[in-house]
């Protein structure tokens, strides 16, 4: 099966958890059971299985990524984000149905997951990693409450973490490690709220829907560093914070594009127009950029780079292509005014010590 045929299931409950980079290796997968199946069906059950393990752990390691660029983005901004900050834990959690069904076993054995929610990320620098929660924990009770387990557990945990992150400056955790029960509290983070979603397609852009940052996996395989993505993920969380697929009147339509890339076998016919989405006005983009620089700084990124990355992009994927990025972002020279001025200004106040804020 090949990663188009793929739905990626990530825990998402923000505001309540946020997603983070995993650079620890996975627990080692458990032994496999003895295979039962007859002689005829042992030959094509191991390809299969390998096949999905592949295929997930390809999947994972480019969310991955997404969420490790897009951590201090998020962390740094919660100003600059304004109504769309949030509480957050600090950390992602997900059990085996957190995937599509097809990929329960190759989640199981790839991460060792079970029934219970098991912490698969924690962002550095939150109140998670200060508190010590770690890669691998199992989520037993938050203030006393038990958290669901099995299918749906994340979507029940939403319900009970919401109230408790809305009034609350911290949580208390009952946790288990290596099989030892121990009890954390957890200092709320506040952070900006958006979600960083891989789409499923292979062209050229970026989505925002107001609540929503999608990068698409062909616009994560044309990037060439880290800074050139979170460069992509900047500008998408730019337009959220300022509203803009609201007032474009285009939120709608970029929901159901976003919602369409998540699935197992998304309607590609939809990239072929465009999906219906209106493109940005010079104004709003130029608006956007500007405050993507102010948070690419305040998030430790280097802005240099930032003209030629949108302008490369601009020059191999042109607005004559609907699916690709320059289709929604068309005013490519209104754009490169804007960016120089920014980046000068940014540079002034970083020399002069000034708060970093447009």
């Amino acid at each position: 099966m090949s990663l188009l045929q793929m739905q990626w299931r990530q825990l998402w409950l923000a505001p309540l958890f946020i997603l983070a980079a995993c650079s620890t290796p996975p627990a080692a997968p458990p032994k496999p059971a003895p295979v039962q199946a007859e002689p005829a069906n042992t030959t094509t059950a191991a390809p299969q299985s390998t096949q999905a393990v592949e295929a997930l752990r390809t999947l994972v390691a480019m969310q991955d990524k997404l969420d490790r660029v897009a951590a201090p983005l998020l962390l740094k901004n919660a100003e600059l984000c304004k109504t769309q900050a949030r509480n957050l834990l600090g950390f992602t959690a997900k059990n085996r149905y957190s995937y599509s069904s097809e990929y329960n076993d190759a989640a199981h054995e790839l991460f060792a997951l079970e029934e219970k929610l098991q912490v698969i990320g924690v962002l550095q620098g939150s109140g998670a990693a200060l508190a010590g929660v770690k890669r691998g924990d199992t989520l037993m009770s938050i203030e006393d409450k038990d958290l669901p387990q099995g299918q749906n557990a994340e979507r029940l945990a939403a319900t009970i973490l919401a109230p408790l992150v809305a009034r609350k400056t911290s949580v208390k955790m009952a946790i288990q490690r290596n099989g030892e029960n121990m009890s954390v509290t957890v200092p709320l983070t506040r952070a900006c709220g958006f979600r960083v979603e891989l789409g499923n397609a292979d062209n050229v852009a970026t989505y925002a829907d107001g609540q929503r940052v999608m990068i698409t996996r062909g616009m994560l395989t044309f990037t060439k560093s880290d800074e050139e993505l979170a460069y992509l993920i900047a500008k998408e969380m730019a337009h959220n914070a300022l509203s803009h697929p609201a007032k474009n009147r285009s939120n709608t339509r970029m929901a159901a594009m976003m919602d369409n890339l998540i699935q197992v076998n998304p309607d590609l016919s939809l990239l072929i127009t465009g999906g219906g989405i209106k493109a940005y006005p010079a104004e709003m983009d130029a608006a956007a950029d500007n405050l993507a620089l102010y948070m690419l700084a305040r998030a430790g990124y280097l802005l240099d780079n930032a003209k030629p990355f949108w302008q490369r992009l601009a020059n191999q994927y042109p607005a004559t292509m609907l699916s690709s990025y320059s289709a929604l972002h068309p005013n490519t020279a209104a754009r490169m005014v804007a960016i120089d001025k920014a980046v000068s200004d940014i540079k002034a106040k970083q020399a002069a010590k000034k708060v970093l804020v447009p």
